[in-house]
């Protein structure tokens, strides 16, 4: 009795699929890399803003000021002491265009915002631009 064997021609096919299971693979462990990295690039301070009807965003750069209401200073993203802010004012605006964008905190005493204030001045900023929020369910004009 004979035993038919398998011609080689039969097991030489060509597997026309294509695999795609590491690519998912790699295609999810690049999105979860991505949702916990992009909060921590976004890093700012936050502040309670005030709000006023007439407020217009704008995004550009520029020399910005934020009072937190524990009364912490930072010039754009970097925290610095009270004391030095006008030394550090002065510096910067001695390279760009005298204006500083100020955000406070709602909560922050009038004493700290008048003694930051009188710090831009005695820096010689001329401008200085007051960051506020829209109310919410204000129209725009």
């Amino acid at each position: 009795m004979a035993m038919a064997l398998p011609s080689r021609a039969a097991d030489r096919r060509v597997l026309s699929e294509i695999n795609v299971t590491p690519l998912v693979d790699v295609t999810l462990v690049l999105l979860i890399i991505f949702m916990v990295t992009t909060p921590m690039l976004q890093r700012g301070t936050d502040v309670e803003l005030p709000q006023a009807q007439q407020s217009e965003p704008k995004e550009e750069e520029r020399i910005t000021l934020i009072l937190t209401r524990e009364g912490r200073v930072y010039l754009n993203t970097q925290e610095i002491p009270r004391a030095r802010l006008r030394d550090r004012l002065v510096a910067l605006a001695r390279n760009r265009e005298r204006v500083v964008h100020f955000r406070g905190d709602t909560q922050v005493p009038y004493g700290l915002v008048i003694e930051v204030m009188d710090a831009l001045k005695a820096a010689g900023i001329e401008t200085v631009g007051l960051i506020t929020e829209r109310p919410p369910g204000a129209a725009r004009p």
